[in-house]
């Protein structure tokens, strides 16, 4: 679906992106996580067509991205961050008008609607509508279309947790569908459940790229910390692939005097600091 070779791009002569290499299979969640100007939403653009003065070659769904015309924008969906919605105009009003820019026939909008809890407020005003209910709005005008493709920036912020499920459930059912989806987010709790593979950026390169389950397991070690009572609570802790060497964690097992017990992993966000020095602020 996207094979990425040697891909630079600058900035006023200043490297922003450098020879950058990475392919994304169809039907795969594919997430880009990195701090603020690593140059995630500057790949997000030369991706969807709008920056085309790269050097190296960008192939997406068999087009050379700085080579598109109009068709290619009938294959691809783009909800970034901020809104691009029509503010004076209700919510049914803003997806009839953005719906009639393609060839397709649109998706059913009042099942879009409803599918995203909007069917209520579809006759407001997108100015009277609250920061989360114009994130779902602008997530529902990238799947118009049915496109092939999505391009989600930050798709659950601002999002109350109520909301931010009913979100996250739609994305998986895209990728039920078989849509190939790219993910932009700060969120590494929301990039662990939804990406099939993710790649680290700093500094307009790639540090990791792998699922994050194996860069959990590649990169961290599991922990076990139990407890148990010997004249006063005790808390012990010792590493999972070590655990048979624990002659005290036997012992207490043995004699049933466990008062408790569980395993702690690195979290994604562990490793991406492991990884690259660096935070997601």
């Amino acid at each position: 679906m996207l094979t990425v070779k040697n891909l630079s791009f600058s900035y006023s002569n200043k490297p922003f992106i450098e020879n950058m290499n990475f392919d994304v299979s169809g039907g795969e969640i594919f997430g880009f996580l990195g701090p603020s100007g690593a140059g995630k939403t500057t790949l997000q653009k030369i991706l969807t067509g709008m920056i085309t003065s790269y050097k190296g070659s960008v192939m997406l769904g068999g087009v050379e991205c700085r080579e598109h015309d109009n068709r290619f924008y009938e294959k691809i969906g783009v909800d970034f961050e901020y809104s691009t919605l029509y503010e004076k105009l209700t919510a049914r009003q803003n997806l009839a008008f953005f719906a009639s820019l393609y060839a397709k026939n649109a998706t059913d909008l009042e099942k879009l609607l409803g599918s995203m809890g909007l069917q209520n407020d579809a006759d407001k005003k997108v100015s009277e509508y609250s920061k989360g209910m114009k994130s779902r709005l602008n997530f529902l005008k990238a799947l118009l279309h049915d496109p092939e493709i999505l391009f989600l920036d930050e798709p659950t912020s601002g999002l109350d947790p109520t909301n931010s499920r009913l979100m996250k459930d739609m994305i998986l059912l895209q990728k039920a569908k078989g849509k190939t989806i790219f993910l932009t987010t700060h969120n590494m709790m929301d990039a662990a459940e939804l990406c099939d593979r993710v790649a680290f950026i700093v500094n307009g390169g790639i540090k990791a790229l792998d699922s994050p389950h194996n860069l959990i397991m590649q990169k961290g070690a599991a922990k076990v910390r139990y407890t148990y009572f010997d004249g006063q609570e005790k808390s012990v802790e010792c590493l999972l692939s070590h655990i048979s060497e624990d002659s005290v964690l036997a012992d207490l097992i043995k004699e049933n005097r466990l008062r408790s017990i569980h395993s702690t992993e690195p979290t994604l966000n562990d490793i991406f600091i492991e990884v690259t020095g660096r935070t997601l602020q």
